[in-house]
């Protein structure tokens, strides 16, 4: 079998294996983890059809085996697999609503988002590697919402591994947050002033700090990501386009897949499952009133302004990390301008050297759904089919409406991502129904929160909220105080 190498999507001569992309977390010169687009192995036609009668582990298996063999072994990745998506943790259900046209809920996992999928393999490959090599990592993540439950449930308990988690302060739901503040344990939830990109920035700079790592822990790589800018959370969202095909298509027949986009993690997987061979005639990239990609795909020009909020709350998102891969893929490059001294974002988004705009227009299909737009969809799609959709899901399906002109006449999958549960104040607003809060939601409901918080407040600017030196020196400052009883036991 070839092995895949990874390169930094700033620094192509870069090259390392998967094992050492998925301990890194960051590239090189800020950069994102990314396979050339001819390294993307193929599956063939015969094999996609034999998905039909697989189970969602045996079908990841398939799918991440052409990735991964050279490095896990065959008996530990499908063991690895199993235990991952088992059936009774994370059953996966695809739903026939209308004509041709499909809901793939990926809402049932442990903490009832589509991210508890790319999670749980991140967790089990990250310890299967650092069990492998004895060393310990301290993960860091950003989320705008359902992110940091996922990741912190996928990574609680686990011996090897440490958690610390940024949220923007007041922009995710009560029981979003509860899925991060109530484990304890490894598990180190912040609190931020500011919103995602805040966020994100401030993962970001603490990943790349390497002195800072080497200062806390005596180690310079103790830092990594699972956020989508993780090749180790990209890879396994490859796999559930080919769950939805091997349940709802023929052989050979092509499908529409309709992804509600934020950071642009699913889309991007959906786009690597595309190049594997998986028959998809186009990707519908919904977004909500963060209109920058469309805009992109329509002029050219890709301008960040502040980001807008939005009931799809996890896709607030005006500057998707997962663009600069997908501008790499139709070759392309994107970057963000940094202050040499601080490495600070200057200017979010340069594209110097502009990809294959004519075939992302023919591959992909994006549109902006207003905040408005969202609450009639969920009370269209409630009352004429009896489905309680959450907002995300609202704006894959009412995209995907967009894209079909009112005819569900093609066969296409809607991507569920949340269980509406966690939004029962937007679905009650659009539908008048309050939905049942998910079981292990009601019991977080009554648990002791941890939070720590960053008082800081960002800075205002025209372009939208900026992170702070100060905000990103209180950050230390407090993972410095949590991790220092660790660092002198493990010493």
């Amino acid at each position: 079998m070839k092995p895949i190498t990874y390169y930094s999507t700033n620094n192509t001569g870069e090259r390392v294996n998967f094992e050492t992309a998925l301990l890194k977390g960051m590239a090189s010169h800020y950069g994102l983890y990314m396979m050339a687009k001819d390294d993307i192995p193929t599956i063939a036609t015969h094999s996609i059809a034999d998905m039909k009668s697989m189970s969602y582990a045996q079908i990841a298996y398939e799918v991440l085996y052409p990735f991964l063999g050279s490095e896990i072994p065959e008996i530990k990745l499908k063991a690895l697999l199993e235990e991952a998506y088992r059936q009774n943790t994370i059953p996966t259900r695809v739903q026939h609503v209308t004509g041709n046209t499909y809901i793939m809920w990926l809402t049932q996992g442990p903490t009832y988002s589509f991210k508890d999928y790319a999670a749980r393999f991140f967790a089990r490959a990250l310890n299967y590697f650092l069990g492998e090599r004895g060393l310990r990592r301290a993960v860091v993540v950003a989320t705008s919402g359902d992110t940091g439950g996922a990741v912190a449930d996928a990574l609680y308990g686990l011996d090897n591994i440490d958690n610390v988690v940024f949220f923007p302060k007041g922009s995710i739901s009560e029981g979003q947050r509860r899925q991060m503040t109530t484990l304890g344990d490894n598990i180190y939830a912040f609190e931020v002033n500011g919103d995602f990109d805040v966020c994100q920035s401030l993962a970001k700079k603490i990943l790349g700090d390497q002195p800072f790592s080497e200062e806390v822990f005596g180690d310079r790589e103790r830092f990594t990501s699972a956020n989508s800018i993780s090749i180790g959370r990209l890879l396994p969202q490859a796999v559930y386009p080919f769950f939805a095909y091997s349940r709802i298509a023929e052989k050979g027949e092509e499908i529409v897949a309709s992804v509600p986009s934020g950071n642009f993690g699913d889309m991007m997987g959906t786009v690597i499952a595309r190049q594997m061979g998986l028959p998809v005639s186009r990707i519908i990239c919904g977004v909500n009133e963060n209109t920058e990609f469309p805009e992109f795909l329509e002029s050219g020009q890709y301008i960040v302004r502040p980001s807008i909020k939005s009931p799809s709350s996890a896709m607030i998102v005006s500057h998707p990390s997962n663009l600069a891969r997908l501008i790499d893929f139709y070759g392309g490059h994107m970057f963000d301008e940094r202050d040499p001294a601080t490495g600070q974002v200057i200017k979010p988004g340069i594209i110097d050297s502009m990809p294959d705009l004519d075939a992302m227009r023919r591959d992909i299909f994006s549109v902006g759904i207003s905040n408005l737009q969202h609450y009639e969809t969920m009370k269209e799609v409630f009352e004429r089919y009896g489905v309680i959709l959450d907002p995300h899901g609202a704006v894959g399906w009412r995209t995907l409406k967009i894209f079909l002109k009112g005819q569900h006449d093609q066969p296409a999958v809607v991507y569920e991502t949340a269980d509406p549960g966690k939004f029962p104040i937007d679905v009650e607003k659009a539908t008048g129904v309050i939905p049942e809060l998910p079981p292990g939601m009601k019991r977080q409901a009554g648990l002791k929160e941890r939070i720590y918080s960053i008082e800081h407040e960002p800075e205002y600017s025209t372009e939208g909220l900026k992170l702070c030196d100060p905000q990103v020196e209180e950050a230390k400052r407090k993972i410095e105080e949590i991790f220092k009883e660790q660092v002198i036991h493990d010493g």
